[in-house]
C-alpha cells in the first residue's frame, strides 16, 4: 500500500514540459492540467494544432530546454529535439526525459500513447485510444484510389504514416514521383478521390495558388477536404480526422 500511495504523490507533483509540436499533443491529449507545466509555442497557434484552445492553458516554450526551466518542470517531454546535450543538461538538472520515437506507424503511433501515458504514471490514460483505434480498424473498407493533396502538389508517400491512416478511411494513396502530384498528371490521370488539405488555405502563397487552378480545385470524381494540422505529426490526432473521414464511404 504505501509503494501505490508513493505511486499517486509522484503523480501529483509531475510537471511535464514538451518541446515539440507532435509531444505537446500526446501531453495535452493524456495529461490532466495540473501535470502540464509548458508546451511548445505552436500549441497556442490555432494555425497548427488543433488542441491550441488547451494548449493555451499551458504556458509556452520556444522549443527549447532554457526556454522551458521558467515552468520549473521536473519531467520533460522530446522527439529528437536537441539531440542528446538536451537530455544529459536536464539529468543534471534533476529533470527526467522521456525522448518519445517518431512514428512510421500507427502502431508505433499507438506504442507512443501507452509509453507516454506510463511515464505519467496510469497506462490506462491511453486504454480510450486504443479502443478508437480498433474502432477504426474494424470499420475499415476497401481502398478507392486517392490522392493527399496539399499546397504546390506536395503529398504524401505511398507507404507513408499518413498513407496508412488513408487506409483506415478507405483511401489508398497514389505513389507520386518525388511525393509530389502535378497539375497535367490531375489532369490526364485524375484519382477517384482527391484529399484536400486545407492547412494555411487562407494564407496568400504560391502553394495555395496552385491549390486553387482549376485542374487542381477539379481533379478526382469526389472531392473531400481534410484538416491539414494533424497530418504534420500523423499522431493521435489522426484518429479523430481518419474518424470523420470514414463517414465520407
Amino acid at each position: 500500500m504505501p509503494g501505490f500511495a508513493s505511486l499517486l504523490a509522484a503523480s501529483a507533483a509531475l510537471r511535464v514540459a514538451s518541446l515539440n509540436l507532435c509531444t505537446d499533443e500526446y501531453l495535452l491529449l493524456l495529461a490532466r492540467p495540473g501535470e502540464i507545466a509548458s508546451v511548445s509555442r505552436l500549441a497556442h497557434d490555432r494555425v497548427e494544432s488543433p488542441l491550441w484552445r488547451k494548449g493555451r492553458q499551458a504556458r509556452a516554450n520556444r522549443g527549447t530546454l532554457e526556454s522551458a526551466l521558467a515552468a520549473r518542470p521536473n519531467f520533460l517531454l522530446t522527439m529528437g529535439g536537441g539531440g542528446r546535450s538536451t537530455g544529459v543538461i536536464a539529468a543534471n538538472l534533476g529533470i527526467r526525459t522521456l525522448d518519445v520515437p517518431f512514428p512510421t506507424t500507427i502502431a508505433g503511433v499507438e506504442s507512443n500513447m501507452v509509453r507516454v501515458a506510463t511515464a505519467l504514471g496510469d497506462p490506462g490514460r491511453a486504454r480510450p485510444w486504443q479502443n478508437r483505434l480498433r474502432a477504426l480498424r474494424t470499420g475499415f473498407h476497401q481502398p478507392r484510389d486517392a490522392i493527399f493533396l496539399s499546397g504546390g502538389g506536395n503529398s504524401v508517400g505511398a507507404s507513408s504514416l499518413g498513407a496508412q491512416w488513408m487506409r483506415l478511411a478507405g483511401l489508398k494513396q497514389r505513389a507520386l514521383n518525388g511525393g509530389r502530384a502535378t497539375l497535367e498528371q490531375l489532369a490526364i490521370d485524375p484519382p477517384e478521390v482527391l484529399l484536400r488539405s486545407t492547412y494555411r488555405r487562407t494564407e496568400v502563397s504560391l502553394g495555395q495558388r496552385w491549390l486553387d487552378h482549376p485542374l487542381a480545385a477539379r481533379a478526382g470524381s469526389k472531392r473531400i477536404d481534410t484538416d491539414g494540422r494533424p497530418w504534420t505529426c500523423s499522431g493521435p490526432l489522426m484518429l479523430i480526422e481518419i474518424e470523420r473521414l470514414q463517414r465520407f464511404q
